[in-house]
């Protein structure tokens, strides 16, 4: 299994001495990810430090090496607890959301990207949250492919290209299934280990650039594997917050 990398949470104020310690890896270990990018930060949990002045302008550079830029929402401010098409979390940023709002939302969103020279048609929900006016307003506004889903290659639905995410990263790694699945890292929350545990990962699996995944030929999902998706999605959620729960105790 061939294992690419998506960075979330990328604004002008996060930790950026946690994304440089993250990144010093990948660089080492010659792999582009993908960074989903917010336009127009409001979430205070992302503010971490004093905005980078140049900060477009580093994007702009990390997209020419080869790293790929998603547009991670808008403002990145959860304002329903719709859990959408997707179901791992209980909130979300556009899931719920009429759809003017999200039209307006998205091709806002666009437009600040682009007014600092970051062209992608790559989309990254927050908390993986979206439903069908999303991807309804998505296509409208030129964006064409989705980092979420779960699967081993790319598939199409609504005539959107889904780039899926690993349902699970111990039987991602434990497979012996040929195909592509992206892991996510959220750098701001990342402790000593998490950084160690990042650093093995490259003796563990077949690491590869996110680019890779354009290489694999996009699969056209029905009816029945939108349900397994959706069902998996929900038990992932129970699981997630059942662990939790008992953590707490």
């Amino acid at each position: 299994m061939h294992i690419t990398i998506r960075i979330d949470d990328i604004t002008p104020d996060m930790d950026f001495e946690k994304f440089y310690k993250f990144k010093a890896i990948l660089d080492k270990h010659g792999i582009k990810p993908l960074i989903g990018v917010v336009p127009d930060n409001k979430d205070k949990k992302l503010q971490k430090s004093e905005p980078r002045e140049d900060f477009w302008e580093y994007i702009r550079s990390l997209q020419q090496e080869g790293w790929v830029v998603a547009m991670h929402g808008y403002n990145h401010v959860y304002t329903t607890r719709e859990a959408g098409m997707f179901p791992i979390s209980d909130k979300s940023e556009f899931a719920g959301v009429a759809y003017p709002r999200q039209d307006e939302m998205i091709r806002e969103g666009k437009r600040i990207l682009k007014s600092h020279g970051i062209i992608t048609d790559f989309f990254m929900a927050p908390s993986h949250s979206y439903d069908k006016n999303t991807l309804r307003a998505l296509k409208v506004n030129g964006f064409h492919r989705i980092t979420d889903g779960f699967g081993i290659s790319p598939y199409k639905m609504d005539d959107i290209t889904f780039y899926p995410i690993s349902v699970s990263r111990a039987r991602t790694l434990s497979s012996k299934e040929e195909g592509i699945v992206s892991f996510v890292y959220h750098t701001a929350t990342m402790s000593g280990r998490d950084f160690e545990n990042f650093e093995k990962l490259f003796d563990r699996a077949e690491v590869v650039s996110y680019d890779e995944f354009l290489h694999y030929d996009i699969k056209v999902r029905g009816l029945s594997e939108e349900v397994r998706e959706f069902m998996t999605a929900k038990a992932k959620f129970y699981a997630v917050r059942l662990k939790r729960n008992l953590s707490k105790k």
